[in-house]
């Protein structure tokens, strides 16, 4: 009997507590205005919630910076260029800070045709329009991170025809890897040789009638290969107006660790400022005619991670959602029937109008009382 006491006792103390009483259905008065505002609340209440839905699956990149303390390893330089001269007339090699030659072993001299194929052409201008995008809105980087292993390969198509002239450039592509520092990759006249004071080219027996540097960059990446990304020089074609012409191309590297939901990586990215100009002693324009390209590194690197919506903070906005609209739309209808009712009111629209009053209960109202008939005869005696 005790416990069943305690129980009645508890049981009542919790139903004080209730913060939600329930009012009788015989109370409660539908509508017509009340079940539109609803029918309002609940489409609302459930487009919101279908676009936070989408908020929810989206991702975006974080982008944190902190010091580079790797100098130890190596530099991967991924190279895809096409020169207008031929293979045997061209050598290309990299010279770092510290003087230090690079062997080229990990290029390839392919005899190719400058001019791209229908197809190859196609796929050139689509690149230079995303190329243009990604200048103008910054953003797009974000997307091309998120969607790395879905997207083309930034590699040039092969031909898909034969073509009818024999080959009268030459494809450099390949890899190397060099050291960690500043250095000058650079594609000149002649084969390189290594040299006691740095190193030279064998650029003597080659005629000044041949020199053209046109070339066309179809892909420049530092450190790990990822299809899908886009380099600031990918798709960059320069055309000589003279034999004698320096392209330069000086470039930062940024370190960069990729953490998507796709792909981890290790790689790079970079920036460019080009520069390019016709090689005449005669009016103090000296150098060496060629493609020079100058890169330097940062001391600083970018940690670009992906992030998503963790699912407690989806669940608190979307109970908000519904909450605010639950009661913005309530304060909303009561406050338009309120004034509803004071305007039927105001202007006697209602069912309920105030009693007119006429001349004569005016006249009455105004007249003051006479005096009691016994107190006048008591004050005659």
């Amino acid at each position: 009997m005790r416990r069943l006491v305690s129980r009645k006792k508890a049981l009542t103390l919790v139903k004080e507590l209730d913060a939600f009483p329930k009012v009788p259905e015989s109370y409660v008065e539908t509508t017509a205005s009340g079940g539109t505002v609803s029918l309002i609340a609940f489409t609302a209440m459930a487009l919101l919630a279908f676009l936070e839905f989408f908020v929810y699956r989206d991702t975006w990149m974080q982008y944190e910076y902190e010091v580079d303390k790797d100098f130890s390893s190596k530099l991967r330089i991924n190279i895809d260029i096409t020169v207008a001269m031929r293979c045997q007339f061209v050598g290309a090699d990299v010279l770092d800070l510290a003087e230090t030659m690079v062997a080229s072993d990990g290029l390839h001299y392919e005899p190719v045709t400058f001019d791209l194929s229908p197809q190859q052409r196609l796929w050139h201008r689509t690149l230079l329009m995303i190329q243009d995008r990604l200048r103008e809105e910054h953003s797009l980087q974000d997307v091309i991170f998120k969607t790395v292993l879905k997207g083309s390969p930034t590699a040039l198509p092969p031909r898909e025809d034969s073509p009818s002239q024999s080959p009268a450039a030459c494809r450099i592509h390949g890899h190397l890897y060099v050291n960690k520092v500043a250095g000058n990759f650079h594609i000149t006249v002649g084969k390189a040789i290594p040299h006691p004071r740095g190193h030279a080219h064998l650029a003597a027996l080659v005629s000044h009638d041949t020199y053209n540097f046109s070339h066309r960059i179809d892909h420049l990446s530092f450190g790990e290969e990822i299809p899908g990304i886009i380099n600031p020089l990918d798709g960059t074609e320069k055309v000589c107006t003279d034999h004698n012409q320096m392209f330069q191309y000086f470039i930062t590297i940024v370190p960069t660790k990729l953490n998507t939901y796709q792909i981890s990586a290790d790689t790079n990215q970079y920036s460019v400022t080009e520069r390019e100009r016709v090689i005449n002693h005669a009016v103090g324009s000296h150098g060496v005619s060629g493609i020079f390209m100058k890169y330097d590194i940062s001391s600083l690197m970018v940690k670009v991670t992906e992030q998503h919506m963790p699912l407690w903070r989806f669940l608190v906005r979307l109970c908000g959602i519904i909450g605010g609209i639950f009661s913005t739309t309530g304060m909303i209808h009561g406050m338009v029937g309120f004034l509803v009712d004071v305007v039927c009111c105001r202007f006697k629209l209602g069912v309920y109008k105030p009693r007119e009053m006429g001349l004569l209960d005016d006249h009455v109202k105004n007249e003051a009382p006479a005096p009691p008939l016994e107190a006048t005869e008591n004050h005659t005696h």
